[in-house]
């Protein structure tokens, strides 16, 4: 006997009167299997197998739950009920694993949707949400996704990763981790930048980490950021449009909300439009230490691309748009994803201020690589001359930066 007529016969005799607990659910499984190994021989291992994933489809997430109780997958991708692919240590491969119809699917992504209250259907058909642990999730239904509906989740780990981790995993090193301890705690505006999967808001949370005794407010699509330093946390998270396209709550509302809340830092996990212009005015008018990230393929194109989300939102000459992001933002730091899957620190450059028409930006860091060892790209991060002026600056501000 299959397994979807096992659960339909736990579904019969649940009772649905009331809400059953997961302990009358595993009960409900376990005396349906007794009666068909009585009927037809059940290994112990296939008995297990199927009171796991019984359970799972009608309280957890289906076929999914195995792959999200794997530490080694980082991103599962569902392509249509009958089409599952993961990423695993840097790898994308197909799995042999489906769902046994959209509709099992569709159940899934409703459950997903509930518990974050948002709504996903034929009038609102793109929601991104969040799952338990963080794990960013991006929903897309038929006919917007024609081989629909797809689902696309990103795994956080359950613990959040430290500076330590990155250093130990070469993204950085303990010279580069003592710059951006000592950054923060002198109070720069970090702004971080890089394509899509190069750790931009696991770099974040890392350096955010640094942060101690300050009254924090963070603000995201989808909440991500896990800040286990800061006591005084506020955590801010957008909301869509309803039915009636009304009561959205976009990252500029909240960024404005944010500067009635008394924050000594402002963390914006990812600007992608015109809220662009709210972050940098935040930053300019005492909220130094704040932090942000963005999509670029370098420091000079993430500048671009600020000028153009500002854009988005207001009209301002070029001139005044440069000059205000030359005066909000200390340090950029790019990240990159090499050929060998590895992330890494690429560059940290200091804006020092805007003159005869450009942002005047100077090169504190960059990651040059040196060769191949087992297939794993071997580099070192080589410092300018201007990475001194800086070690003055923190030294003069109390700041000890370590060598």
């Amino acid at each position: 006997m299959g397994m979807e007529t096992l659960r339909q016969q736990v579904l019969e005799r649940l009772d649905h009167t009331k809400e059953a607990t997961d302990e009358e659910i595993y009960d409900c499984i376990d005396e349906i299997l007794i009666q068909e190994s009585k009927k037809t021989y059940l290994p112990l291992k296939t008995r297990i197998q199927l009171r796991k994933s019984i359970f799972d489809s009608l309280r957890r997430m289906d076929v999914l739950q195995d792959l999200l109780e794997n530490p080694e997958i980082t991103e599962i991708m569902v392509n249509g009920y009958d089409t599952i692919f993961v990423e695993e240590k840097g790898q994308i491969r197909k799995l042999e694993a489906r769902f046994l119809s959209k509709e099992r699917l569709s159940d899934v992504i409703q459950q997903i949707v509930a518990r974050t209250n948002r709504r996903i259907n034929e009038a609102t058909p793109i929601v991104d949400s969040r799952l338990e642990d963080g794990s960013r999730v991006n929903i897309v239904l038929n006919p917007i996704a024609i081989n629909g509906p797809i689902l696309t989740i990103r795994k956080f780990p359950e613990h959040p990763i430290t500076m330590q981790d990155l250093i130990e995993w070469g993204a950085l090193n303990e010279e580069l981790a003592n710059l951006f301890s000592d950054l923060v705690r002198a109070g720069y505006n970090i702004f971080v930048c890089g394509g899509t999967g190069s750790g931009k808001t696991t770099f974040l949370n890392a350096i955010s980490n640094y942060i101690k005794k300050e009254r924090v407010v963070t603000i995201e699509d989808s909440a991500e950021l896990r800040l286990s330093s800061v006591e005084n946390l506020v955590r801010l998270e957008t909301r869509n449009k309803n039915v009636e396209g009304e009561n959205e709550i976009t990252i500029r509302d909240l960024i404005r909300s944010s500067l009635r809340m008394r924050p000594d830092r402002i963390i914006v996990g990812e600007v992608r439009g015109e809220e662009a212009l709210d972050l940098l005015q935040a930053m300019n008018t005492g909220h130094d230490g704040s932090l942000s990230t963005g999509h670029g393929n370098s420091p000079q194109d993430m500048l671009s691309r600020l000028e153009i989300m500002v854009l988005m939102g207001v009209e301002m000459p070029i001139s005044a748009i440069r000059a205000q992001i030359a005066s909000a933002i200390d340090i950029l730091v790019f990240l990159g994803r090499l050929r060998d899957r590895s992330r890494k620190v690429l560059e940290i450059v200091e804006l020092t201020g805007y003159e005869n028409g450009e942002i005047q930006i100077h090169p504190l860091y960059q990651f040059v690589e040196t060769g191949q060892e087992k297939g794993r790209i071997q580099g070192e991060w080589r410092g300018s001359k201007e990475r001194l002026k800086m070690r003055k600056k923190l030294l003069a501000a109390g700041i000890c930066w370590n060598k």
